[in-house]
Order: C-alpha cells, then sequence, then structure tokens
C-alpha cells in the first residue's frame, strides 16, 4: 500500500472510536482537566471581591465594573484581556494576598457598533486601587486603543495608587500612563465615567480626558483624600464636599455632566460618542434624520426681545434649528454665560458656541472663555463643525476679573478660535461687541459663512457705552444734557446695522431668522471638504 491509497476502516477502529466515544473528550490527553481548571479560574476572576464585596456595592448604589461593562457594551462583544492578572510577584507586600483581574477589567467591545477599548476599575477588589500589574493591563489597552485607533473609555471607581505597591523608591519609574494619555489626546477620543471615587494621581486620569460625566453622590476626585487633606491642612470634609460632582461640574470646571446613577452615566457616555469619530483621521458618523434641511421655525420671529437689554434663554433658539430639537450639552452648569453643546445639522455632527443672554446678559469671563476654548479645541481635533451663535456684550470687565486674570483666560479663547481649522459658521442672533465679536468667531477669523439677523449689532461696544465715553464732555457742557446724550445716542445708534457691515462686505449675509436653519446646513455642506494651510510650526506657544 502507498502512501497515497485510502487507508480501510476495519472493526478494530470502530471498536476503539466507540470506547473514545464512551469517554468524555479530553480525558484521554489530560487536557479536560486543564480546561476545567481554566473555566474555575475565569469565573472566581468575575467574582472580583467576593459576594459580600458585590453586595456591599450593590447597598450603595452602585454596579459593579462587570456589569457596568455590560451595559456599555453591545450583547456578547465584549473581549477580556488579563483576566488571570493578579499581584505583581514583584510586590513582597502583597504576598498571599488575592486581587482578582488585580483590581481592573481590561478589553475592547462594540459600542454601539463600534469598537471601542474599555478599563472598569473594580471597588470591590481592593477598592479598585491601582497595582502593578493593572497598570501593565492598562499600558498593553492603551497601546491597542493607539495602534487601532479606536477610543478608550475608563469606568473609573477606584481609591487611587495601591499604597502597598507604591511606598518606596520604585516609585520614580511610575507615571507613564498620564503622558500615554497625552500622546492619545486629539488621536482618539477618551472619556473617563466617573462612577465612584477617584484619587491621587488617578484623578489625571480624568483631568486629561476629553468627557468627564459623574455621579451625583458617588463619583468624586481629588488630589489628596479626606484623610491626607485632614493630616496635611487640617481640614476636616467630606469627599463629596471636596471633589464631588457639583464642585467639578459647577465650580472647577473639570467634570463635564452631572447624572443621577451609573445607568445614566453610561448613556451619557453612548450619547457623547455617537458624535465622534473613532480617530482623529476620520469624518465624523452622519446620521440619517427625517428633520427637513429647509425647515424654517416661525417660533423664532418671537425668542428674541425687540430691546437688547431684555435677556432671553439660548437654549430656545438651538431647540428649533438643530435636528429634531435635540442637542448634548457639555459643562451646562459650569461658566453659564455660554453654551457649548453637541448637536446635528441634516445629520451631521457640529459643535455650537452660543452666548446665553438669560445669564448675565452672556457677557464672557474667565470661566466662560475656558469653557468655550476648550470645547472649540476638542472639536477641532476630531474634524467636527463648529456653529457660533453670537448675542455677546463683550467680556468681563473691572479689577477682580483683572487680578484673576481675564486677559490670560480670554487669549486662550481667542487662540482656539484662530487655531480651528474645521468648517465654521457664524450668526449674529443681536449684541455682537468688542472682543466678544472677535472670539465668537467674527469676520476676521476664518468662519466660512458669517451672517447676521436684522437685529444684530456689531460694535466695538454698545450705543450707551460709546456715548458715555465719546460725548461725556458734550454732554456736561450742554444746556440740556439729556436731549444731547438723546441725540448722540441716536446717531450711534444708526451706525450700528448688520446692513452697514453687509454693504461694506464684512458679513456675507443678512438673513430671516427663520431662515438660519437651512443657512447653517448649506454652509455646512459647502465647507465639508474644506483644507487649510498654515505655516509649519513645531506648535505654537497656547496661553494657559
Amino acid at each position: 500500500m502507498t502512501g497515497d491509497e485510502p487507508r480501510s476502516v476495519t472493526h478494530a477502529d470502530t471498536d476503539r472510536a466507540g470506547e473514545a466515544a464512551e469517554t468524555e473528550a479530553g480525558e484521554a490527553t489530560g487536557l479536560k482537566g486543564l480546561v476545567d481548571d481554566l473555566h474555575a479560574r475565569r469565573e472566581k476572576a468575575k467574582l472580583g471581591g467576593g459576594p459580600e464585596k458585590i453586595a456591599k456595592q450593590h447597598d450603595a448604589g452602585k454596579l459593579t465594573a462587570r456589569e457596568r461593562i455590560d451595559l456599555l457594551v453591545d450583547p456578547h462583544s465584549f473581549v477580556e484581556i488579563g483576566i488571570h492578572a493578579g499581584p505583581h510577584f514583584s510586590q513582597r507586600a502583597m504576598e498571599g494576598r488575592e486581587a482578582p483581574a488585580d483590581g481592573v477589567i481590561t478589553g475592547w467591545g462594540d459600542v454601539d457598533g463600534r469598537p471601542c477599548a474599555i478599563a472598569a476599575y473594580d471597588f470591590t477588589v481592593m477598592a479598585g486601587s491601582m497595582g502593578m500589574t493593572g497598570e501593565l493591563k492598562m499600558a498593553r489597552l492603551r497601546e491597542l486603543a493607539l495602534n487601532q485607533r479606536i477610543p478608550l473609555i475608563w469606568l473609573l471607581d477606584s481609591a487611587g495608587a495601591r499604597i502597598q505597591e507604591a511606598t518606596g523608591s520604585l516609585f520614580a519609574g511610575s507615571g507613564h500612563l498620564f503622558r500615554e494619555e497625552v500622546v492619545m489626546s486629539g488621536v482618539v477620543p477618551l472619556v473617563a465615567a466617573m462612577l465612584g471615587p477617584c484619587a491621587a494621581g488617578t484623578a489625571y486620569i480624568p483631568g486629561l480626558s476629553d468627557f468627564v460625566p459623574m455621579v451625583v453622590g458617588q463619583g468624586a476626585m481629588a488630589l489628596a483624600g479626606p484623610h491626607l487633606t485632614k493630616a496635611v491642612t487640617g481640614e476636616d470634609i467630606s469627599m463629596e464636599d471636596l471633589g464631588g460632582a457639583r464642585v467639578h461640574c459647577r465650580t472647577s470646571g473639570v467634570g463635564d455632566l452631572e447624572v443621577a446613577d451609573d445607568r445614566e452615566c453610561i448613556e451619557a457616555v453612548k450619547t457623547y460618542l455617537s458624535f465622534f469619530p473613532p480617530n482623529c483621521e476620520q469624518r465624523p458618523p452622519v446620521r440619517e434624520t427625517s428633520d427637513p434641511d429647509d425647515r424654517m421655525s416661525e417660533r423664532l420671529l418671537d425668542i428674541v426681545p425687540e430691546s437688547s437689554r431684555r435677556p432671553y434663554d439660548m437654549y430656545e433658539l438651538i431647540g428649533e434649528i438643530v435636528d429634531d430639537g435635540e442637542y448634548f450639552d457639555i459643562k451646562p452648569k459650569f461658566a453659564r454665560t455660554i453654551i457649548t453643546c453637541l448637536a446635528r445639522f441634516g445629520g451631521m455632527p457640529v459643535g455650537i458656541v452660543a452666548s446665553q443672554p438669560k445669564r448675565l446678559g452672556g457677557i464672557l469671563e474667565n470661566d466662560s472663555a475656558d469653557k468655550a476654548a476648550r470645547f472649540v479645541n476638542l472639536c477641532d481635533a476630531f474634524g467636527i463643525p463648529l456653529v457660533f451663535l453670537q448675542d455677546v456684550p463683550g467680556f468681563m470687565v473691572g479689577s477682580k476679573v483683572e487680578h484673576a486674570g481675564i486677559i490670560r483666560h480670554g487669549a486662550k479663547m481667542l487662540y482656539a478660535i484662530s487655531r480651528a481649522t474645521v468648517p465654521k459658521i457664524t450668526v449674529v442672533v443681536r449684541k455682537a461687541y468688542g472682543a466678544g465679536y472677535y472670539v465668537m468667531n467674527g469676520k476676521a477669523y476664518e468662519p466660512d459663512l458669517i451672517v447676521a439677523w436684522p437685529s444684530a449689532e456689531i460694535s466695538v461696544m454698545g450705543a450707551e457705552g460709546a456715548v458715555n465715553i465719546i460725548g461725556r464732555s458734550a454732554i456736561e457742557a450742554s444746556d440740556d444734557p439729556e436731549a444731547t446724550r438723546e441725540a448722540m445716542l441716536n446717531a450711534v445708534r444708526e451706525q450700528i446695522d448688520p446692513y452697514i457691515a453687509a454693504r461694506n462686505a464684512l458679513i456675507d449675509d443678512v438673513i430671516d431668522p427663520r431662515e438660519t436653519r437651512p443657512t447653517i446646513i448649506r454652509g455646512l455642506r459647502m465647507a465639508k471638504d474644506k483644507r487649510v494651510d498654515r505655516p509649519w510650526r513645531k506648535h505654537g506657544v497656547m496661553p494657559v
């Protein structure tokens, strides 16, 4: 018989096959026992800190790390790496102690059909503290996210660095995670969901991330927790008062959105990512919409009061012009004189920067300039067009803001607007005074389309302010100061007219307010393939 001829099957072969079938697969080779051990190890790791710790997590109103991942990703799409991890062999202080997955679950999965890298810190395992092995897992995950150009999502619930492993001069080799996060910034979206505490150095994870939703009463971050704060300063303060959601979403501006619970937080992450491409090299995702491009809203004629001194809610205007009236607010309770939100026009994602006349007349101050600058930088990094809605009286003045560095803060906004190369559309709704007009993407800042409502007032300042400065002497010397003042006001008001700007080709058009939505959409479609060439440089020197 040659090697090419088929081998005949004998009765002996059949008998042996039957005997093998009677034994369980793998028993003959011994592999079955090893596989059973593998699955037992996996199941043990999935229990994290064990049933008692899981129950405690639930009693605190929190989901476990694995439950959070299940909510975030599409069913059966999560691929875990590092499930068998534990305390690093070099850490003598951890000898004999268990830390399943070393306290952090890492892997990738689909979020609404798009792959994302995910890290969930497990508070049931040593309070989610960061150990050496856990950081090696995170380094691997960051590498995968960067190489595959996919978003990286942290689900944070961690006490910070694991003191048992960090104490001592081996600390000199740590810190890679923050440098690598900076390298990833602007390449892939970075999301840090604050579902629990995030103390000490780990607080820089959200500090360097693009989007930071925080669960009220649970999410908190601080460079030093309450115990260390008291030891160093003597201050006795709770974690919530030190760095809770209300602190960071309303006062410091580190947080972006307050949410009620874990589920709402994860939904916010999904909604946020729906506006963004997976990386800076791809276009933002366009979504089908049934809202007509040419829809005109009659209500726009009634939102803005005739008097520029009267406030109104810019959110009402935004709701009338965006697709289906839907927008996603970023930092809504911080620096409330300006609005920064994500929305869609004709299915296209955009970032909206809008004055908020309801808050101090929409004036710009230190925090609002920072808020707008960061949002513009974010949108520009990922190719998301910008729409500016102007009703701005300028920047706040006075010794308080000057001493707090308003020039420096305003320069950040000016720098961001000037540097942005994405499509930019500007609509002057009402006031557009002084440097406020500049930083809200005035004509000099390369808008692809700049239009004004008939109510627009584009000027270095309002008529009253101008008369108070240039007419003071004449008014004081007049026999009838009030009449002189009124005459001067009327003369200045005649010069503050959008048709003067249009006649001199300083704006592109004066539009019927009802045409705002179709005008913006036409501008965005025209500019979608925009290219801007800048002089070569290593990088500019951004004001800080």
